[in-house]
């Protein structure tokens, strides 16, 4: 029914049965879209911020660890004298033993700032001297701060830094007390190259002697398990053996007496040293490695301490239980484990999805493969280190050892943890990952693309090799770069199947096989964990922490852009090519 109401139409409702329309002024929150946007986008800048913030305290504090500081002596109200770096400043809430012996006008002003104060650590280093390398000292306890120029900052192959003064240096009988720094820089290089030498022969030459005296030795336990104890193939063996390693006795007493007599040579350069507090230490000049005066240099003559820092770190090994010097073994080790993993764990994926998505029948089997697979993604990377040590080293390295190299038994070879079961390890627990970006690569693949390859009369395999797998390789790319980004950063495996602390050799040398995939092998994640938790005094390692984060991140990073490259070469090459 319509009403005329004030010369208008209106719609009778109740006449009609049709329901009135409720009409709002506004609608509903959730009825709009931009509430939605705006929370994802501070969502995701949320997240951008705090992976900013992550990486920039890495980086931040890797890069500012080598820039040499300045050495403070701070006397104390007490009467001491401490001599070291700054490190950082904090706030705390000194004890109440502490606040007791302070003056009234101290204990006032802590009071008013809510029982805070301030303090500072200091590297003080000379743990030869003070068993301790840093200590804390309270703003309340300092009474005078000074930067004297004639300071100097020692690095020592040993016992760590030494902060102090050098009093006298003898070379060759001949002692000069207080040396100007061309003599002491000339004594130096000398002490270095005397060193230099002397390594050279026990680590190269000497060696290479126990290297050969090892094998003449296996040689002739081979013989003997080969064709029993006493058989004239054994006896000739043995005899030849012995016959070897004589001559190559004679050769290393003489390599070991000359690099004793090269010790003796650089144990008589000798540079007498005092701390601040006036104790006095006679030191091996070789044993120094790097020294400034830490108050008396240039902006330049930092950048150069700073960089040859660096090139220590980059190209050296680690000394001081890991807390100084280099991480070279670290570095190739993470390098030539996350190389061989990808190679492994390429045809193990790539062949699993092929067969998966091209050849395998779809149906509930199939399905619950894919669900096992997925689930795989999930289980704790320690579990996969104890199957890697419990099948891959004591199963079959154990049978490798019995059927190659019995010799060497009871020592295994690969009946232990090693690179290779490492390798295999990561492989396994990184598998899934290139499974599943396979599989939906493949399914990227036009389904025309095929059709047209089968109507030109090619095969299945043909197909799939010719057509499906380059185009396809882009996604395949993708899921390499994320297996080898984490297996790169995977710890908890690789401490049970075959990372050390400190590895007497790179499994890379110039003794045949030259590959040593059975060899230990130490990794920068695990540097970073052995410096960070196992040192003897945290603090210590807390700046090498930063630093051998940043290599490793800076590595990963290199090997994922490398592989990002050729995956865009792979796609601009098949750009277009759809039909």
């Amino acid at each position: 029914m319509v009403d005329m109401v004030g010369g208008e139409m209106k719609m009778n409702t109740k006449a009609t049965g049709i329901a009135a329309i409720n009409r709002h002024k506004g609608s509903d929150l959730t009825a709009r879209g931009e509430p939605m946007v705006w929370a994802m986008g501070g969502s995701l800048a949320l997240g951008l911020l705090m992976i900013t913030a992550f990486l920039g305290l890495i980086f931040w504090n890797g890069l500012t660890a080598f820039w040499p500081k300045p050495i403070e002596v701070v006397t104390t109200v007490d009467g001491r004298v401490i001599a070291g770096e700054p490190v950082r400043t904090e706030s705390y809430k000194p004890s109440a033993a502490d606040l007791s012996s302070l003056p009234a006008e101290a204990r006032a002003k802590i009071e008013a700032a809510g029982g805070m104060s301030e303090r500072t650590l200091y590297r003080i280093g000379n743990f030869d001297f003070y068993s301790n390398d840093f200590e804390w000292l309270p703003v309340f306890s300092v009474k005078s701060v000074a930067e004297p120029k004639n300071l100097m900052l020692v690095e020592r192959s040993e016992w760590g830094v030494f902060i102090g003064k050098i009093l006298s240096i003898a070379v060759d009988g001949k002692t000069t007390v207080n040396p100007p720094r061309a003599e002491l820089d000339a004594a130096d290089e000398q002490a270095r190259d005397l060193r230099a030498r002397r390594q050279a022969i026990e680590r190269d030459k000497v060696g290479v002697i126990n290297h050969a005296i090892n094998a003449e030795r296996l040689k002739a336990r081979k013989a003997v398990l080969a064709h029993g104890e006493g058989s004239p193939e054994a006896k000739a063996a043995e005899d030849a053996a012995a016959t070897e390693t004589a001559r190559l006795t004679k050769d290393f007493d003489r390599l070991s007496a000359e690099a004793l007599a090269m010790r003796g040579k650089e144990e008589a350069v000798r540079v007498k040293v005092a701390e601040i507090g006036g104790q006095e230490r006679d030191f091996a000049l070789a044993n120094f490695v790097r020294y400034y005066a830490a108050n008396d240099v240039s902006f330049f003559q930092k950048v150069g301490i700073y960089l040859s820092r660096w090139w220590e770190f980059l190209t050296d090994e680690p000394r001081e239980a890991n807390t100084e010097g280099g991480v070279w073994p670290a570095i190739f080790g993470t390098l030539v484990m996350t190389i061989v993993m990808s190679v492994l764990v390429a045809p193990f994926g790539v062949i699993s999805a092929l067969y998966l998505r091209e050849y395998a029948k779809q149906g509930t089997l199939v399905s619950l493969v894919r669900i096992c697979v997925n689930n795989l993604a999930g289980v704790p990377s320690i579990v996969y280190g104890v199957f890697g040590l419990g099948f891959f080293a004591y199963v079959l390295g154990g049978s490798i050892d019995r059927a190659f190299f019995p010799e060497y038994l009871p020592n295994p070879t690969f009946g232990t943890g090693g690179l290779l079961w490492a390798s295999l390890t990561l492989a396994l627990l990184t598998v899934p990952v290139v499974i599943v970006s396979t599989e939906e690569a493949l399914a990227a693949v036009p389904r025309s693309m095929r059709e047209g390859s089968l109507a030109c009369g090619a095969s299945k395999w043909q197909t799939i090799k010719w057509i499906v797998l380059p185009r396809a390789m882009p996604g395949i790319m993708t899921g390499l770069i994320l297996a080898m980004a984490r297996g790169a950063g995977e710890v908890a495996p690789l401490m049970i199947v075959g990372v050390v602390k400190l590895a007497p050799e790179l499994p890379l040398d110039g003794v045949f096989p030259f590959i040593h995939l059975e060899r230990s092998f130490m990794h920068l994640g695990f540097h970073i964990y052995d410096v960070g938790f196992q040192s003897r005094n945290s603090e210590a390692g807390r700046s090498m922490v930063f630093v051998t984060a940043l290599v490793l991140m800076v590595l990963v990073l290199a090997l994922n852009t490398f592989s990002i490259n050729v995956r865009n070469r792979l796609k601009r090459k098949f750009a277009g090519d759809k039909f």
